[in-house]
């Protein structure tokens, strides 16, 4: 058998350079064989799969921890959970609690686990569940799955010890003042409250590292330390500061966090390092986040907005077409982000996206020139702050069809003159003020409980769910501190969390990454005021 000299021999049919390893990571998470082929197998009633819709991370996950729905049991598949001896004394096993496990059978060998993944048997010839595919694998692609089960246990997860979890959150140089110090109250606290409510009696440890309470599910008690990443500098060099932080104080996760126009360097650290970065507070998360892994973020951002803008530009029946849309952005700020892709949704239309671009660094200046060569357009798109907005008193009111963002120029609390609000539609990717009462209200309570100025209201209470997600998900984990098992867990549950802050509903579908994946264009109630009202129902573009 191939299984006994496998540590030996390179299989024939593996490209130069690739390792055992990688071709299984490549069966498991994309269903290509070594062969480039797609990976082929058959289910109950002769259902065929074949390349990515048979690959294991569809039920394993990533983690290869499985999952648990209802009466459905996905088991875990790393090779400590395959392998494990079954303990003839009848203690539990020695091992990470997860939902799925199952520790009450033989342990796999090579041979038994090839049967199993080939004919559906289990490690003692008794048949799997009908969910369980055959796969057709020849030997050398199965050594190469089996060697990466093998593989997906991790020795030890950073910032995770005996006693404490590590945190990081993490600051760039372009963040505003003001929302960060607000920001970090909130964490601070959260960390401070949570650390009392833990200090009580521990449960003793056995050498396993289990607890003497079966109860409890080998759960012990950790304390919370938030380490706070303060970048410097121009953006090429974020990576290797957070490198070196990194390395000084290894973290389980990044939770929230603020950035300016540019996050794409901390995204980028985030998915290289496997350290979940959750819910950072960002205008601008990187275009495609959604095909990584490790970062979660509330919503879009700008580039949602851009969708809410183009949704209602391009719907049919609109009372009057749009040919010709104006923008209007400041350079180096988020609305760029937003510009470039309220651009891209209309590239194949038969619509003209002209851009003003006003220059970085000089709030106020130029907003009036760029309104009066917007004059012709059928609408005009401002990506703009408060500092701008406030100018627009003094420039022409034209065109008749505006919008507004949201999230740059401050929502209903906009500085939008008299005479725009009538005919400006403002994005706003939230629950409306009075659908959000209670879950905003809950913060807020909690805020003013414990004296936290507020100073940044969305971003505060972004920050604060963020922290309830976090403490909900890890009384989930017991003491699987995993990151891959940490942002599965994040997948599972967070649509069954009530209080959703600012957000109607959050949800996060196996690969997906921004929990929130709609909004409203709203207009003013009347010329005075902060009270807004839908113009239209809740659009996911």
């Amino acid at each position: 058998m191939i299984f006994l000299f496998a540590a030996l021999v390179m299989p024939m049919g593996y490209a130069r350079g690739d390792s055992i390893t990688n071709v299984g990571e490549s069966i498991y998470r994309h269903g290509v064989l070594s062969s480039g082929k797609p990976l082929e197998a058959i289910r109950e009633a002769d259902i065929r799969m074949e390349g990515v819709d048979a690959a294991c991370v569809n039920c394993h996950r990533r983690s290869g921890f499985g999952s648990k729905a209802g009466r459905i049991a996905i088991p875990p598949i790393t090779g400590r959970y395959l392998f494990h001896q079954r303990d003839s004394s009848g203690e539990e096993p020695d091992l990470p609690y997860v939902v799925s496990i199952r520790a009450d059978r033989d342990p796999y060998t090579d041979e038994t686990l090839a049967r199993a993944i080939r004919e559906g048997l289990d490690s003692e010839g008794k048949p799997l569940s009908y969910l369980m595919p055959h796969f057709n694998l020849d030997d050398a692609d199965m050594l190469a799955l089996i060697a990466y089960l093998k593989h997906l246990d991790k020795p030890k997860s950073p910032g995770v010890t005996d006693t404490v979890l590590h945190f990081a959150t993490i600051i760039t140089p372009d963040a505003d003042p003001v929302k960060a110090r607000g920001m970090l109250n909130v964490l601070e606290q959260f960390f401070a409250d949570r650390n009392v409510r833990q200090r009580g009696p521990t449960p003793s440890l056995r050498s396993s590292g289990k607890t003497t309470f079966s109860r409890m599910m080998f759960k012990v008690n950790r304390l919370w330390e938030l380490h706070v990443w303060k970048l410097t500098g121009e953006a090429a060099t974020w990576q290797d500061q957070l490198e070196r932080h990194f390395a000084k104080e290894p973290v389980l996760a990044v939770v929230s966090g603020l950035g300016g126009m540019n996050w794409e360097p901390v995204h980028a650290f985030c998915e290289h390092q496997a350290v979940p970065c959750l819910f950072p507070n960002v205008e601008a998360p990187p275009v495609d986040a959604d095909q990584d892994f490790y970062s979660i973020y509330f919503s879009k951002g700008v580039e949602l907005e851009a969708g809410l803008i183009a949704n209602r530009i391009l719907k049919p029946g609109s009372d009057k077409a749009v040919k010709v849309v104006q923008q209007i952005y400041r350079a180096g700020d988020s609305g760029e982000a937003g510009a470039q892709a309220f651009a891209a949704a209309l590239e194949h239309s038969d619509v003209t996206v002209r851009s003003h671009v006003l220059p970085a660094g000089a709030p106020g200046q130029g907003v009036a020139k760029a309104v009066r060569q917007a004059s012709s357009a059928d609408a005009l798109v401002l990506w703009l702050r408060p500092d701008d907005l406030m100018t627009l008193g003094s420039a022409p009111v034209a065109p008749d069809t505006v919008f507004m963002s949201g999230l740059m120029g401050g929502s209903e609390h906009s500085l939008l003159p008299t005479d725009w609000r009538a005919r400006t539609l403002i994005t706003y990717p939230f629950a409306l003020p009075r659908q959000r009462s209670v879950g905003v209200d809950f913060a807020f309570g909690w805020f003013r409980i414990r004296h936290i100025p507020v100073v940044a209201e969305q971003v505060q209470a972004d920050t604060f769910l963020a922290c309830g997600l976090l403490s909900e998900t890890l009384s989930h984990m017991v003491d699987t501190f995993v990151p891959d098992y940490l942002v599965e867990r994040f997948e599972d549950t967070i649509g069954h969390r009530i209080i959703t802050g600012y957000y109607p509903h959050l949800t996060l579908a196996q690969g997906q990454r921004f929990a929130s994946k709609g909004g409203y264009l709203a207009r003013f109630a009347d010329l005075k005021g902060t009270q807004v009202v839908p113009d239209g129902a809740w659009i996911v573009p």
